[in-house]
């Protein structure tokens, strides 16, 4: 609506008319008449618009005091686009929180993905490192088991030393590092010598025991029981042999060509 005190050239025709009408009915005010003009309010409000609208279009600006009426919808392009963004707000802003949902689960997911990684991976870790030293343990268990093994066994040869005294000179063939074939050559030298007898004594050379030291006494400096013990004899005959043939081998050669070593 336009303010009172302010009268725009629109009007000024409608102020006559209405001054007009008003003087008419003075004069016919004899006779009881009274004529009040009607202005249709929608017409009013299409008016002052049109007015406002003639400023603006003159390239004018609106006098001090005026009050705009709000255009008609639809009137303008402004308030078609405005419409339009009213109206498809709401589909965007609700594909942005889908949107943003489902990167939250995305993320969710990758953490969560993560994490059972890094577990299973501490876990097999732990598995393979569980089973080395299970592994260690078992070899180390196993391992003394077979030298308890080879002690027992040892210790029953040496045992028997006086019924198997052969036996007792293959594991002391072994401990100098000799192979089969040496063995088998100190073999047929004491064959030869005693015939593997601990207690055999020669009675025209004083030679005695299983290697036939000669004296026998010599066989003292391996041990105090040289009479009665053939492991005793047998590691000072191997000494013997080591230090002046070398090998068995080289002793029983020397035994075929003169008939002693």
């Amino acid at each position: 609506m336009v303010a009172e005190r302010y009268v725009g050239r629109h009007r000024r025709a409608e102020l006559a008319q209405a001054r007009a009408a008003s003087s008419g009915a003075r004069a016919s005010g004899r006779s009881g008449i009274a004529f009040h003009p009607l202005i249709h309010a929608g017409a009013t409000v299409a008016l002052a618009s049109a007015t406002v609208g003639g400023y603006l279009a003159a390239g004018g600006a609106a006098p001090a005091g005026a009050v705009l009426a709000d255009p008609p919808a639809g009137s303008t392009t402004n308030t078609q686009a405005l419409g339009r963004l009213i109206s498809i707000a709401p589909e965007q802003l609700t594909a942005f929180d889908a949107t943003a949902a489902e990167l939250e689960s995305a993320s969710a997911n990758r953490d969560r993905v993560t994490r059972t990684i890094t577990i299973t991976a501490a876990n097999q870790a732990a598995a393979a490192a569980a089973a080395l030293e299970a592994a260690r343990l078992e070899a180390e268990r196993q391992a003394a088991a077979d030298r308890a093994a080879r002690d027992a066994q040892r210790a029953s040869i040496v045992a028997n030393a006086q019924k198997d005294p052969k036996a007792v000179a293959a594991l002391m063939v072994a401990d100098r590092g000799w192979n089969d074939a040496q063995f088998g050559c100190l073999v047929k030298l004491w064959t030869k010598e005693s015939n593997w007898r601990w207690n055999a004594d020669n009675p025209t050379s004083s030679a005695y025991g299983i290697p036939q030291a000669l004296p026998g006494s010599k066989m003292a400096s391996a041990g105090a029981d040289w009479r009665t013990n053939p492991v005793t004899q047998i590691k000072w005959g191997l000494g013997y042999i080591a230090a002046r043939y070398g090998t068995p081998c080289s002793a029983w050669a020397h035994s075929v060509r003169h008939n002693w070593y």
